[in-house]
């Protein structure tokens, strides 16, 4: 039976995860604390991975009992630490200091502030999915290997599932469709498989292009795409882990788990 391995919280978005044993869902079935900070610039706009390679060079850590966030650059060992809430204009400089122009840092507790908001629940992607990509990028050809605890730094998970390489794709449909599967006794409703942006083409730590990221993976995604997925979402294959819904939050998830998915393949992935 699959179980949920990790819970992984985003409370600053595009910054360091932290790992829980259990979490609260919302009522808007958002991961309680993820994605609950996020950086804009002047016109409004996100400042995050997409648009703002620099910020790949931040180091976080969030400490939830103190309601601290701690920050320093790549290269440095001093940590600057803030409460986000009664420091904001403190940390808003740090960042002004590190990106070179002004930003604001603004909060949402019930829906934090996600790619996709009418899919905002937690991301899910299996253990084995991402042992099998870090087998795609494993050092040939002259380029460095990747291995699971990368992969994990580059797409961002909230569930990861102890499971079998694509379980998650039996999770979603086609465009009309949703897919029920549980999580201990909570209800989810798997939406679609994760459309990529280019954070996970660049370095974790340094926000260098990694070249040829894109394409190996694209190459790869297509040749071992299960049989028995659903084409619907595939006008390109730069997809991967997939997005949700909770219809029964607020509710709340603990580390080991059951994961019930009654949608059983009728063939094994490539």
């Amino acid at each position: 039976m699959p179980t949920l391995s990790e819970i992984r919280v985003y409370p600053v978005k595009s910054l360091d995860p932290e790992l829980v044993e259990s979490v609260r869902l919302t009522g808007s079935g958002a991961v309680e604390s993820d994605r609950r900070y996020a950086l804009f610039d002047a016109d409004g706009d996100y400042v995050n991975g997409k648009s703002e390679r620099r910020i790949h060079r931040v180091r976080s850590e969030f400490d939830f009992d103190a309601g601290e966030l701690r920050l320093r650059e790549r290269g440095s060992d001093e940590w600057a630490r803030f409460d986000p809430d009664a420091d904001r204009a403190a940390l808003e400089a740090w960042f002004g200091d590190v990106l070179g122009y002004d930003v604001t840092v603004r909060r949402d507790d019930e829906q934090g502030y996600p790619d996709d908001t009418a899919a905002g629940g937690p991301t899910v992607v299996s253990t084995g999915t991402l042992d099998a990509v870090a087998s795609w990028f494993d050092g040939e050809s002259g380029r460095p290997a990747i291995d699971g605890a990368e992969l994990r730094r580059r797409f961002r998970p909230n569930l990861v599932v102890d499971a079998s390489a694509f379980w998650e794709d039996r999770l979603y449909a086609d465009r009309d469709s949703t897919v029920p599967f549980s999580v201990g006794e909570v209800e989810f409703a798997g939406v679609n498989p994760c459309q990529r942006c280019v954070v996970p083409t660049r370095d974790p730590d340094t926000g260098e292009s990694d070249d040829g990221f894109r394409e190996r993976f694209v190459e790869r995604r297509r040749a071992t795409l299960p049989e028995w997925v659903d084409r619907d979402w595939y006008d390109h294959f730069y997809r991967l882990t997939v997005n949700t819904r909770v219809p029964d939050a607020p509710a709340a998830l603990s580390v080991g788990d059951e994961v019930v998915c009654d949608r059983e393949p009728s063939v094994d992935a490539v």
